[in-house]
């Protein structure tokens, strides 16, 4: 319609009949109900509050790089800094069900390339989106959060407080109609825009059926760079990154490797360091832990230490943030200061 007509209001003057060609008689119908324009009503209503916004294909501060995709939204629900949407950006997304260590990394990078001037875009879901729009924060660039739900819903709700940090200082965006609840299919059309918007997508611990899969596709159908995170072999969430590396996607250890791939991009304020994600001083019973989750018979071979004298140790390094325990009795190091 807009192809043919030009500016929705030139569409919408149209014939219902001369409207026909281009939708179904169901859509036709509904463009005069009055559900129709009760919503429009409410949308309204919601644009006129402060820091609201609706950006339309027609607008100047409608994302460019989004018009580049295949399907741009026709418009974008907004809630914060909307200039966020057109600023140089990486998206970062992973694992829900990730690893201290991997939200420690995630964090970590999103916030050493925040403050390089890259806004941070990802999904708002938990686990490595959390972590990552939390990097953003803590950065110059800040974040940018795309949601599956309409822009008056947060999902989950444990990120709600998450959510009101983005509004203030970041900026919430939704193509779904305000009230639109969390459904399966919203998560795929919501992962083309959190790839759209950024010029590349770094995958952060993922196993071989995450939706974080989807948005790389996407983002390498798109035409932006893809990297990932490698992991350990016995990781069930290092196997979607490792698909990715050996599909063709960048490897990733430290800021460097990402910005030395985005073409056109100059980092700001940026001091060049490859100790975004250091390794823990090898003392102790962690130097007989190495990277990989390893279970408490395998460190009491290894330390010629007693059931005891492990488990005990491993208490301790627990309470200091440099041991996390994982589900099957295992336990994987941590970098030191990197607990939440």
């Amino acid at each position: 319609m807009l192809r043919q007509f030009g500016l929705p209001q030139a569409a919408l003057a149209r014939r219902r009949a001369e409207l026909g060609p281009f939708t179904t008689p169901a859509v036709l119908a509904a463009l005069d109900s009055e559900a129709v324009a009760q919503a429009v009503e409410q949308a309204l209503a919601w644009a006129a509050q402060p820091g609201h916004t609706v950006i339309t294909l027609a607008d100047e501060a409608y994302p460019r790089l989004l018009l580049e995709i295949p399907d741009p939204p026709a418009l974008l629900y907004a809630r914060g800094r909307t200039e966020l949407l057109s600023r140089s950006a990486l998206a970062i997304v992973g694992s829900r069900n990730a690893t201290q260590q991997g939200e420690a990394n995630a964090e970590a990078l999103a916030r050493t390339l925040s403050n390089a001037g890259l806004t941070i875009v990802s999904g708002l879901a938990l686990g490595i989106d959390a972590a990552a729009h939390r990097g953003g924060l803590a950065g110059a660039g800040s974040t940018v959060a795309v949601l599956g739900t309409g822009i008056d819903i947060v999902y989950p709700s444990r990120n709600a407080a998450l959510a009101a940090e983005i509004a203030e200082r970041g900026v919430l965006v939704s193509e779904f109609a305000l009230g639109a609840a969390p459904a399966a299919q919203n998560f795929p059309r919501r992962n083309r825009l959190i790839s759209g918007l950024a010029q590349g997508c770094l995958v952060v611990e993922a196993a071989l059926a995450s939706g974080s899969l989807i948005t790389a596709r996407a983002a390498a159908e798109q035409g932006r760079e893809v990297f990932a995170i490698p992991g350990s072999i016995h990781s069930p969430l290092a196997k979607g990154c490792h698909a990715l590396i050996k599909s063709g996607a960048k490897l990733v250890e430290s800021a460097e490797d990402v910005l030395a791939e985005l073409s056109g991009f100059r980092p700001s304020g940026y001091a060049s360091t490859t100790k975004e994600l250091p390794a823990a001083p090898d003392a102790g019973l962690l130097a007989h832990m190495g990277h990989d989750p390893v279970d408490v018979d395998s460190l009491c071979t290894r330390a010629g230490m007693s059931a005891e004298q492990v488990s005990s140790e491993l208490l301790r390094l627990e309470l200091d943030g440099r041991v996390a325990a994982l589900p099957g009795g295992l336990y994987q190091r941590l970098e030191k200061g990197q607990r939440r």
